[in-house]
């Protein structure tokens, strides 16, 4: 204990000099290792750097959403998924009281260092409470990313999902068209070959029967005009689907990317703080 105190003298004379909250901050900060980050705000950091590194793989290019609705189709998976409304809802909780946490910290050493100022503290005194001023601000950044970061991780899962779905049903009525388009042309060629092989006959015996067959052939060939035109229809729609959730996609993309450079400038600020602060 003396030796601490002998390497923060400065100490002493925030405990002696400093009042109220700024006595019980002095004192607090001497109890407490200096510049570590608490075990909370540490788990909150790899937690926002985890989340980062979860969006850059679901953003990569050569990944299609149907390989990621396969990975999503694990067995493991699966299990989470039961969980998963939970556990989203639990991490949204803790994240907006921690947020909160540090926006109280933020209005109080902000409130501090204004007062400090007024009165003419002794410099230790106002760097200290900058020090905390400092780390408020530094967690307020934290746990407010990853907050946004984990409702944007769960609406990219869901886009990747529906897009997903929309590509699988896009094929299926592409297979769908091109068999009815197949049908259709078969019986078409049909028709016309046996409209021909009657032709050449021309026996006027066989005239009802022909007309009989080419009625059934064209009640036949209408059907399938009808059922061609039906599929088109859904074809169209399910294009329509999937360039709609495309163009969500890639505005969520471009949000996120434009959050990404904000919280580079972020570190980067806080870094050229801590900079200063170490001279």
């Amino acid at each position: 204990m003396g030796q601490a105190a002998k390497s923060r003298p400065w100490c002493n004379k925030l405990e002696t000099r400093g009042g109220g909250l700024l006595q019980q901050s002095a004192s607090n900060h001497c109890l407490n290792a200096a510049g570590t980050m608490t075990v909370q705000w540490t788990a909150v950091a790899a937690f926002l750097y985890g989340e980062v590194g979860v969006l850059l793989v679901l953003c990569l290019p050569f990944i299609s959403p149907l390989r990621w609705q396969k990975i999503f189709m694990i067995p493991l998976w699966s299990r989470m998924a039961v969980f998963w409304n939970k556990m989203f809802l639990t991490i949204i909780v803790l994240l907006i009281i921690l947020f909160l946490d540090a926006v109280r910290e933020v209005r109080k050493y902000s409130a501090i260092q204004v007062n400090e100022k007024v009165a003419n503290v002794n410099a230790n005194a106002i760097d200290h409470i900058q020090m905390k001023l400092f780390r408020s601000q530094r967690n307020l950044y934290i746990s407010g990313f990853s907050l946004f970061l984990w409702l944007v991780l769960r609406r990219t899962i869901t886009l990747l999902t529906q897009l997903a779905k929309g590509m699988a049903s896009h094929a299926a009525l592409e297979m769908q068209v091109n068999d009815a388009t197949k049908a259709a042309k078969k019986y078409m060629t049909e028709n016309e070959r046996l409209q021909e092989a009657l032709n050449e006959k021309g026996s006027g015996e066989n005239k009802e029967a022909v007309d009989t067959t080419n009625g059934k052939l064209r009640k036949e060939i209408g059907q399938l005009k009808a059922e061609l035109e039906k599929t088109s229809n859904a074809l169209h729609k399910a294009n329509n689907e999937v360039a709609a959730v495309k163009k969500q996609s890639e505005g969520l993309k471009r949000e996120y990317d434009r959050l990404m450079k904000e919280y580079e400038r972020l570190q980067n600020a806080s870094s050229e703080a801590e900079d200063k602060k170490d001279l």
